[in-house]
């Protein structure tokens, strides 16, 4: 090692050693140290609103530098003019760090804008942004009621704008008036009016309480700062969106917000907005009272003006008795006319009606009835005639159809329909019950020749009829006997079934001929 690198190795181990936080820290202290508390005037840039932590990250530039900023969550929520790109503002705040990216950057206590002028700039293009969205249009804007019921007032509940508002509705004409109270000067007054506005509309016809026919926002005058909470973006909307009538009453005739724009109706004053939303009570009174004596005088005149015109009519028209001789003339001569126009009509239908009758004469009808008779005959000849002829042809028909027949094949048809019958015949025989009667068992009908299936539906002294293989008998039921059993013995109580005549006959015809009564059993 030679003199040189001795040297640059005692340099080196003379070099204190720092870590990478304590060289962030130190810095942060010493530029917290130095800058504790400075004003930067600068323009906005990179603003998207509020971080979802509440936070807002955002930089100041000018021309040749820029500088991180941060606004936080609590200090966020207070401020009066809420950051917006391209804005430029006087940030009040305290320097310092950022080791995790080793950045500075300003936190910011307090915001405002660089002057009225950039106030007026903010104030012009925001104005441009909602004038294109058509917000402003005077299409949109509806005409205030006449007279309204109840009037809702947004306004300071403790300033002297609702006094003023209340004591002149009070002299013209008292009605009931609805206060909604908002802060109208500050970081929160926009909000607030814009709630306020929403609140009037939804409330309900009928409700606990009354929903105003008219909307009035009032304030006092004050400079471009102490109105600007009538200038925020939602107060706009709020007022466009409005169901109910709404006119602004913001600061002096001299002062424009942006809120004045979208208003059906803007008053150069609160005081003002009082003496246009409701008329004078005492001038309506008298207007009223003019008018109806005007109408008691045109209603005078007129009833005058029919008095006399009736009096010339009934002038014209004469007495009762005038008006009626003429139809009562008239009436009695039509009803002298009558009797003889009712003589004259009853002569001329009798002398119809003895003419009708002498054409009506026995010997007329004799001849029609003649008439009718040798047509009815000349139609009954033609019809038989037809008839033969028709029986005739059809013959003919037949006959050739017999012709054309071949009795060869009908032969052989008659023959299969004949082996098919006989077949059927013989089915028939054998399933026939008197199959059953040959191997000596007998059916037994009642009086309507119905079989008897049970012999609890016979009683004492039904007759019945007997038919057995080789003829049939008539019987009656006997209760006096006894009949056998299963096993041949008697079984008292039982029913006893004896012939009454002897109506026997054999399968010839012949009856047995013995005329004796016996028993069935």
């Amino acid at each position: 090692m030679n003199l040189s690198d001795e040297q640059a190795a005692t340099t080196t181990s003379n070099v204190t050693e720092y870590s990478v936080s304590e060289i962030s820290t130190a810095l942060k202290r010493t530029v917290e140290d130095t800058f504790g508390r400075v004003r930067v005037r600068g323009e906005i840039s990179g603003y998207r609103g509020p971080h979802s932590s509440g936070h807002a990250y955002f930089a100041l530039k000018d021309d040749r530098a820029r500088l991180e900023a941060v606004i936080w969550r609590g200090t966020m929520s207070k401020l009066k003019h809420r950051p917006e790109e391209g804005m430029e503002v006087v940030a009040t705040g305290k320097l310092t760090t950022y080791p995790g990216s080793s950045k500075y950057q300003i936190v910011i206590d307090s915001l405002e804008p660089a002057g009225a002028g950039a106030l007026m700039a903010l104030l012009e293009e925001r104005r441009k942004k909602l004038a294109a969205e058509g917000l402003f249009d005077e299409a949109r804007k509806r005409p205030l009621p006449y007279l309204p019921t109840v009037i809702g007032v947004v306004t300071s509940p403790t300033g002297a704008v609702i006094r003023d508002v209340l004591h002149r509705i009070s002299d013209r004409f008292p009605l009931h008036v609805v206060v909604w109270p908002v802060r109208v000067q500050g970081e929160t007054s926009g909000t607030e009016v814009a709630n306020a506005i929403a609140g009037f509309n939804a409330l309900e016809k009928g409700g606990a309480i009354a929903r105003p026919d008219l909307i009035v926002v009032a304030r006092g005058g004050g400079s471009i700062e102490d109105l600007w909470g009538f200038n925020d973006e939602a107060v706009v909307r709020a007022v466009a969106a409005s169901q109910i009538p709404l006119m602004s009453a913001i600061g002096h005739e001299t002062d424009w917000t942006l809120i004045d724009h979208a208003a059906d109706l803007r008053a150069p004053t609160p005081t003002g907005a009082a003496e246009i939303a409701v008329p004078v009570k005492a001038e309506l009174e008298a207007l009223v009272a003019t008018l109806t004596a005007r109408l008691r005088a045109g209603l005078s005149r007129t009833l005058e003006r029919v008095r006399s015109d009736l009096r010339s009519a009934e002038r014209g028209l004469g007495t009762p008795a005038d008006i009626l001789s003429a139809p009562r003339q008239r009436l009695d001569a039509s009803a002298d006319r009558l009797a003889g126009a009712m003589r004259l009509a009853v002569q001329r239908k009798r002398s119809v009606f003895e003419r009708s009758g002498a054409r009506l004469g026995h010997r007329l009808l004799d001849a029609r009835l003649t008439q009718a008779r040798e047509k009815v005959r000349t139609l009954e000849a033609a019809s038989r005639s037809a008839y033969r002829n028709r029986v005739v042809v059809s013959r003919q028909r037949i006959d050739a159809a017999t012709r054309r027949l071949d009795w060869r094949v009908v032969g052989r048809t008659v023959d299969r329909a004949r082996e098919r019958l006989d077949q059927n015949w013989r089915l028939i025989g054998s399933l026939s019950h008197e199959k059953v009667l040959e191997r000596g068992f007998a059916l037994i009908r009642d009086e309507k020749g119905n079989p008897v299936m049970r012999a609890g539906t016979v009683h004492t002294g039904d007759a019945i009829s007997v038919q057995m293989h080789d003829g049939s008998f008539s019987a009656v039921v006997d209760e006096k006997g006894s009949s056998p059993g299963s096993h041949g013995r008697a079984q008292s109580g039982k029913k006893r079934i004896s012939t009454t005549k002897d109506k026997a006959r054999t399968a010839g015809g012949k009856g047995t001929g013995n005329g004796e009564q016996g028993s069935l059993f």
